[in-house]
């Protein structure tokens, strides 16, 4: 039987998670957490990277490494998790507390079909033949909004969009009809479409099974949509609970009023005349009638991915290239600096005409221009530090050739990014994401360039070091005086930096202008879809925007 709403269906009372150490002592990550969510309601847990959110929602079903120990009770329907036996846990892992995890890509088994894996998943819990669990395994696909299930329930995980890798990860884990289901970052990194159609699905699963929802999250526009009531939590402690109206009209703690002052919202800007005013003169990146094709396998014909794109930036300013995933964006900033085959048109820098690999260019013309990758941890080259990755550039172009000379530009492109000139020495295993995108920003830096890439540079970042990885991004813009291509699917960001935008659709450019006039008042539809998909972190606005009663669920606890 299905608990009624204000039931509490899973509580956690006390709950610490610690790990023990190699000498014995336990490190404790999170205390004395406690928490309820009921039938039908939705729970955010937020907060940084770090703050334990993640390692909570792993320990209610204890998915935690073998050297981790946890303290306090965690009840499902009044019985305690902690204590129980391994085989009741494995009962309910699946059947009765489902989890859905960041990344699908790393959680589903590459070797295996996404229909396997979901057969597996309803086997391990019922006895059913793998037929029936395949002819199920088709109609979760279909429930959750794939399109030919039948065709795609044999595809493997890398087949799948990212979008339709989290559609599946949540197939599987609704398979069983669980009364709680876990979601963990179920929407980072996807684009604001993609996203809105992810959270509407939840919650129309939400309602036909009358789950409880426990979502991590550090996207405050995801929480206005779709929490209840929220706890803060902060290096592993709850700083802060509420209901989530009360939450965002009232915080009361400096930390959580700190979290939702740094998030950037695609209506709070208002719009700079000056800014927004097209300016005349020299330009700094000209791209005319853009092709760009990826070559096929075994000569068959390739993929043309950029089609007749043409736009320019004005010598220091911004542009936001912007669109969902596919649409070319990145392939676009890619083949700028040569990383990505030009099949035609023109790319100039500060009047030069860039040849269609970086190798074929002049060392001169190379230096003008630079990219800020979208993941530093795989940009960074792990075997070196973070002073000589810094330096590299200053090595490969023969720029300031002493060691003494070179070291004194690497403490000073530290300082700029504002991390330590000691540091220098450290790796990049050893800085949190946001540091090494600091990193990444110093390194594009290092030869002065007059036009700077930046392919999504604070995705999946916390909203806090997002913040702070923008301001330094824009006051060194100011200062350095440089252009910038600033690629990204986030448009409230875009919105907070660009003074121009352009928009992409299946590798073709259908609406450009002045950031205020496209993102404020779009004339193509394609446009006016990707701001009404963008959440804004204020539950009365963007529930309804989205069609939800104003009011949840409320549970004390």
């Amino acid at each position: 039987m299905r608990e009624t709403a204000n039931t509490a269906v899973l509580e956690a009372r006390s709950l610490s998670v610690g790990f023990i150490q190699d000498e014995g002592a336990t490190s404790w990550v999170t205390q004395d957490v406690s928490f309820t969510v009921a039938a039908g309601e939705t729970l955010a847990i937020v907060g940084e990277s770090g703050s334990g959110k993640t390692v909570t929602a792993m320990s209610v079903l204890d998915l935690l490494p073998g050297n981790a120990v946890r303290r306090g009770e965690i009840l499902f329907r009044g019985e305690d998790l902690v204590s129980a036996p391994a085989e009741r846990l494995r009962r309910t892992r699946g059947q009765d507390i489902a989890m859905v995890f960041q990344e699908p890509m790393t959680a589903f088994n590459p070797v295996y079909s996404i229909g396997r894996q979901i057969a597996d998943a309803i086997r391990s819990h019922q006895a059913i033949s793998r037929k029936a669990a395949m002819e199920r395994a088709v109609e979760l696909l279909q429930l959750v909004g794939i399109p030919e299930p039948e065709r795609r329930v044999r595809s493997f995980p890398h087949q799948l969009s990212g979008g339709q890798r989290q559609r599946a990860m949540i197939a599987m884990a609704i398979a069983c009809r669980p009364s709680v289901l876990i979601a963990d970052e179920p929407t980072t990194a996807l684009d604001v479409t993609v996203q809105k159609e992810i959270l509407q699905l939840l919650r129309r699963l939400q309602r036909e099974l009358s789950m409880a929802i426990v979502l991590i999250t550090h996207d405050m526009g995801v929480v206005a949509e779709m929490a209840d009531r929220v706890i803060v939590m902060r290096a592993g402690e709850v700083v802060e609970r509420a209901e989530v109206h009360e939450l965002f009209a009232h915080p009361t703690h400096p930390y959580t009023r700190a979290l939702l002052d740094a998030v950037p919202r695609i209506d709070s800007v208002a719009p700079d005349p000056v800014r927004e005013t097209t300016p005349t003169g020299a330009m700094a990146l000209e791209v005319t009638d853009l092709h760009v094709r990826y070559r096929g396998p075994w000569g068959r014909p390739g993929f043309l991915a950029v089609q007749d794109v043409s736009f320019a930036i004005p010598q220091g300013r911004m542009l936001g290239l912007v669109g969902e995933s596919g649409s070319g964006k990145s392939t676009i900033g890619r083949a700028i600096v040569g990383l990505a085959p030009i099949e035609s048109g023109q790319v100039r820098v500060n009047g030069r005409e860039l040849n269609t690999a970086a190798s074929r260019q002049p060392a001169e013309v190379r230096r003008e221009y630079a990219m800020v990758f979208q993941d530093p941890a795989s940009s960074l080259n792990p075997r070196m530090s973070i002073g000589d990755s810094i330096a590299e550039p200053l090595v490969v172009h023969r720029r300031r050739s002493s060691d003494k000379e070179r070291r004194a530009r690497v403490a000073e492109l530290l300082d700029m990014v504002e991390l330590p000139k000691d540091w220098s020495g450290r790796f990049p295993h050893e800085l949190s994401g946001g540091q090494r995108q600091r990193i990444g920003i110093a390194r594009a830096l290092a030869l002065e360039p007059t036009l700077l890439i930046a392919d999504e540079p604070t995705s999946a970042l916390d909203v806090s070091v997002q913040a702070a990885v923008l301001r330094i991004l824009q006051e060194l813009q100011e200062r350095l005086g440089f252009s910038c291509l600033f690629i990204s699917h986030d448009l409230a960001v875009v919105e907070l930096l660009a003074d121009q935008v352009a928009v992409l659709q299946h590798g073709r450019l259908v609406e450009s202008g002045p950031t205020a006039q496209v993102l404020r008042e779009p004339r193509e539809d394609y446009t006016r879809r990707l701001v009404e998909a963008a959440p804004v972190p204020d539950p009365v606005v963007q529930r309804r925007r989205v069609g939800r009663p104003p009011q949840g669920t409320a549970l004390t606890g």
